[in-house]
């Protein structure tokens, strides 16, 4: 009987024996365990210390290989279940480098024979909940913008990070660190969620971003009524916190929610004792006064601000100037740090209507030759040049926001598992470890043209491999396809890792 249209069927695999979708998965596992993410799970988070059934670290590791491998919720949970050949990999490896002792300690957490490589959905859901403290959500109010606070456990994701961090930095040194600071909008139908300043539902987690390591230094899950520039300074300072050893120098880049005077007075004036003073770029609200110093320039001080484009300078259409521009949160003192506002122009190329210029997104303004023009500031205390601080400044707009749309696309952070605030923030911090994780094994062991590559791309290519797990000699042996061209990229990045457990990488 046809099952369908075209010339094929669909039948159940007879023959037993390790069949697996997530044939490069383990090779995951593999960095995991060089980079001790199972150990610092254990030592920090600590739900489950002591006690019965699945451990932190089985736990977690779980979910943040359910983010590699693609799946978004707890449910899909119940895919990676069976499959086999990976539950075996999963079960083999779980145990490995373990004294005796320490095994029979794992095999007495269970009171009858363990059937699961992969704890259930529901096992998962009231692990979750030791995230959410009910006594902070009796400090709420209505229409007042509130952030709990994170208890023990949540505090344990952390430091997870901050370890993974760390190996990173131990493998790879940089001693500058230029951090994004940044929001976004995490759209959801939870009864619970609050609104966003967009008109929906939704969380708005703030992270911070390494560029030159691609690392998420540190993530703080929101409320969607907390504005963007709450607490900014806050969340930087934890974030410093996070950075490892080595880092000598700090560049802060962040849009409008970012210029905030406690921020700006934080990085100037040097108050942080281990980096001191921290040059920034930061996106300036235009306000009315900040217009009425724009007026005073004459067309003399704008330059063209263009790029070089393979080799070849291209004009943007944009212009640039320095605005002699100082806010009375700044003051006139002889001693303070100077600040310097930059502001861009763009002609405006489509044709105007009455009350049309209060519908734009952004901020406009008549000038020169009575055009209108879209308008862009910018302070700094750096001193390179204008035009080289503004597409410095614009980097800020590539690499961390696509790491925004990694978090909400390619891994789970789209898709919030309860209404609970606190298991909320758990999903996200684990999400976090996923991101890290995948970051260091493109840097570390992939390296090359793998380095620029989306998760998506790498998990068509290497992770979701069909394949046939084999026992032979107290070994396994994960089978791929014959001659597959990820064949190759896999062994030498095994070999990689091998050489990462005994320092950087050759």
């Amino acid at each position: 009987m046809s099952q369908g249209v075209l010339p094929f069927k669909y039948e159940e695999e007879i023959k037993e024996g390790g069949l697996t979708a997530l044939g490069g998965l383990p090779m995951y596992l593999d960095l995991a365990h060089v980079v001790g993410l199972r150990g610092s799970i254990n030592r920090h988070v600590m739900v489950r210390q002591g006690g019965q059934g699945w451990t932190d670290a089985q736990m977690i590791l779980t979910l943040v290989l359910l983010n590699l491998a693609g799946g978004d919720c707890v449910e899909d949970l119940r895919i990676m279940e069976v499959d086999e050949g990976f539950c075996r990999v999963l079960e083999r490896v779980e145990t490995h480098g373990m004294r005796r002792r320490e095994r029979r300690d794992l095999e007495r957490r269970w009171r009858k024979e363990r059937r699961r490589a992969v704890p259930s959905p529901s096992s998962v859901f009231r692990y979750l909940s030791w995230f959410h403290d009910e006594e902070e959500e009796k400090h709420r109010e209505p229409h007042r913008v509130y952030i709990p606070r994170r208890n023990v456990h949540l505090e344990g994701l952390g430091m997870v990070n901050r370890d993974l961090l760390s190996f990173v930095q131990s493998r790879s040194a940089q001693t500058v660190a230029t951090l994004d600071i940044d929001a976004t909008l995490v759209e959801t139908n939870k009864e619970e969620a609050l609104y966003s300043y967009k008109g929906f539902k939704a969380y708005q987690p703030v992270s911070v971003y390494w560029a030159e390591q691609d690392l998420l230094v540190h993530s703080e899950f929101r409320d969607g009524n907390v504005p963007a520039a709450y607490e900014k300074l806050r969340v930087f300072r934890e974030g410093l916190d996070h950075l490892p050893e080595g880092v000598e120098k700090v560049y802060l880049r962040a849009d409008t929610a970012g210029y905030q005077h406690d921020l700006l007075k934080y990085c100037a004036e040097g108050e942080n004792k281990r980096f001191g003073l921290i040059e920034f770029a930061i996106g300036v609200d235009v306000t009315e006064e900040f217009k009425k110093a724009v007026v005073e320039l004459g067309e003399v001080d704008w330059y063209p601000l263009g790029r070089q484009v393979d080799g070849e300078w291209v004009d943007t259409g944009q212009q640039w100037a320095e605005v002699c521009f100082v806010p009375n949160w700044a003051g006139y003192s002889k001693k303070g740090p100077d600040y310097r506002y930059l502001v861009i122009r763009e002609p405006l190329a489509q044709l105007e209507f009455p009350g049309m210029e209060s519908q734009l997104p952004f901020p406009t303004m008549e000038c020169g030759q009575k055009r209108r023009y879209k308008l862009f500031g910018v302070v700094t205390n750096r001193t390179i040049a204008g035009d080289e601080l503004i597409w410095w400044h614009r980097k800020r707009c590539g690499k961390s926001e696509e790491a925004h749309s990694v978090m909400k696309e390619d891994l789970a952070g789209g898709k919030l598992p309860s209404g609970d605030f606190g298991e909320n923030a758990a999903w996200w911090a684990i999400m976090l470890l996923a991101f890290n994780l995948n970051s260091a094994m493109k840097r570390l062991v992939l390296a090359g043209s793998w380095v620029s590559k989306r998760l998506k791309a790498i998990r068509f290519a290497l992770i979701n491999l069909a394949g046939r797990v084999i026992e032979r000699s107290r070994q396994l042996i994960v089978r791929v396809a014959c001659a597959h061209p990820s064949n190759e990229i896999l062994l030498r990045a095994r070999m990689r890792i091998l050489a990462l457990a005994h320092g950087p990488p050759g």
